[in-house]
């Protein structure tokens, strides 16, 4: 989108669309004003009454706090339903805490110096903040197909998949052929096995049918792997890595999520074989361009670099705007009926669920038993000792995230430790070890802790919406989940995966 150097703004509408006539436009004639006259700058009107200048255009239907990517993704989606969308962050990059960095900007943000030569070119690398895989067939494919935003985007296909069992990892069986072949489980337990695999491949949610006598709605995931015969062992790999549950409290809850969860792990692996996952080249940095792309080309403003001094609200308790700093360093103020940001804009609105130890390495092997130049290995909170799994997630150059010959390595998992501070190698160290081990030798590391934080309210009594931050998994189905409740929370209904946005006309609504 082009830049208006007016503004330090990102702009779309009229000024993104080439003119694609024959005929050259009309220019306006120019009005010079008075040589002693200097331009008259707009002002608007806070809650209080006081004047202040407009930031950018000084009104917008909403105003969006930090370019994380679910925060440019409900941006986009807003601007293609014809609101005026301003979106900002106080960084200068796109991306906020779901940004990838180059290797210098890796190095300079713990603080390491920089980084030997022998780990090649800076700009080779597009390191991940928040590391996650796409499911092929899950929501966030569908929203990038809807909203038209694939267009934008070029994928490849990550080649493994991992459960570890008894240290080992093992490759995750996640077909009816892939059952028999894995050497997880013994003969009868394969048997077993294959029916469950069998029955999720059945099982559709509207035709009742499908689902054999089994009220999935009222039984217990652990009671329906009663029903299968399934041992332990087996139950904690379709558990965490086909459902993708994190912890064993799914085991008390009702069955019918971990139906569909195993079903789309099953559908995702489908399309493509070898995996379900996909990683855009250049990393997940470019998620949150392409939404803002979107944004910006249906009239979305954006300002990086920008400080938010404050976010005012009205007599009433409503969001009225947000006050940052014009381009001569004085205030300037943007009116809004509504405001959407991520956790960092609002302190005292939102609450610390849990803590994320993360390790991020650089590598010159890859890491699984096949070889694979990208793969995840889950590791299962039962078979480490944990109250959370440990995920393990790794590319390379060839999805043109790390220099030729090496590997970019994350080890994640929640930690419910609070002595982290001064000892935080040797904390994180102790929190990760098992998922560490399977790095093997490491070129450079760094380890990372933060909070992971969600609203209190649900924002529409204040007309001010959060996001919650990123959390340990390496998957994007949590995060998906955050933008379809970011969106219900705004609109009031449901998200149609269904209908294709930018097709939307008035008559579709």
């Amino acid at each position: 989108p082009p830049f208006d150097s007016s503004t330090s703004a990102w702009t779309g509408g009229p000024t993104s669309t080439p003119n694609m006539s024959d005929e050259a436009p009309e220019a306006t004639p120019a009005v010079e004003a008075p040589a002693d006259e200097a331009p008259k700058q707009k002002m608007v009107k806070m809650p209080d009454g006081t004047e202040v200048a407009a930031l950018a255009d000084g009104e917008y239907d909403v105003i969006v706090l930090g370019t994380g990517l679910k925060e440019c993704i409900i941006s986009g989606m807003l601007s293609v339903d014809g609101k005026k969308v301003l979106h900002m962050d106080r960084n200068d990059y796109y991306g906020g805490e779901s940004a990838s960095v180059n290797l210098n900007q890796l190095f300079e943000r713990f603080g390491a110096g920089a980084p030997a030569g022998t780990l090649g070119n800076s700009r080779d690398y597009n390191i991940d903040l928040a590391p996650k895989f796409i499911m092929a067939n899950g929501v966030l494919v569908k929203m990038l197909i809807m909203t038209g935003v694939n267009k934008y985007l070029e994928f490849k296909q990550v080649d493994g998949s991992y459960v570890v069992k008894d240290g080992k990892p093992n490759k995750v069986p996640a077909t009816d052929t892939e059952a028999l072949a894995t050497p997880l489980v013994g003969f009868f337990e394969k048997r077993r096995l294959r029916k469950f695999v069998m029955y999720v491949d059945e099982y559709d949610v509207e035709k009742p049918a499908t689902w054999q006598s089994h009220d999935l709605k009222t039984i217990t995931c652990k009671d329906l792997f009663a029903k299968f015969g399934l041992e332990k062992g087996t139950v904690d790999f379709i558990g965490h890595s086909l459902a993708l549950f994190d912890n064993d409290k799914y085991l008390n809850e009702p069955a019918m999520q971990l139906i569909e969860r195993c079903k789309l792990y099953g559908e995702s692996l489908a399309r493509y074989g070898k995996s379900p996952y996909l990683y855009p080249l250049y990393g997940l940095g470019e998620l949150p361009q392409a939404f803002a792309r979107l944004a910006a080309v249906y009239g979305g403003t954006y300002m990086l670099h920008k400080p938010i001094e404050k976010v005012v609200y009205d007599a009433n308790g409503k969001a009225a705007g947000v006050l940052s700093v014009g381009e001569d360093g004085k205030p300037a103020y943007a009116k809004c009926g509504l405001i959407v940001g991520d956790p960092t804009y609002f302190p005292e609105k939102v609450i610390k669920t849990q803590k994320v130890v993360r390790c991020i390495a650089i590598l010159s092997h890859p890491i699984t038993p096949g070889q694979e130049a990208s793969a995840q290995i889950i590791l299962p909170q039962s078979q480490i000792g944990r109250t959370h799994d440990i995920y393990v997630f790794c590319v390379s150059s060839g999805h043109c995230v790390a220099a030729q010959g090496k590997y970019v390595a994350f080890v994640s998992t929640v930690s419910t430790r609070d002595d982290f501070g001064a000892n935080l190698a040797k904390a994180a160290n102790e929190e990760l070890k098992e998922g560490l081990k399977l790095l093997g030798k490491v070129d450079s590391y760094f380890f990372d802790v933060y909070d992971v934080k969600e609203p209190k309210a649900d924002g529409v009594s204040d007309q001010t919406f959060i996001s919650k931050s990123y959390d340990a998994s390496s998957h994007f189905e949590e995060t998906t989940e955050d933008v379809m409740d970011l969106y219900k929370r705004i609109y009031g209904k449901p998200l149609d995966l269904s209908k294709t946005m930018v097709d939307l006309t008035p008559d579709d609504e």
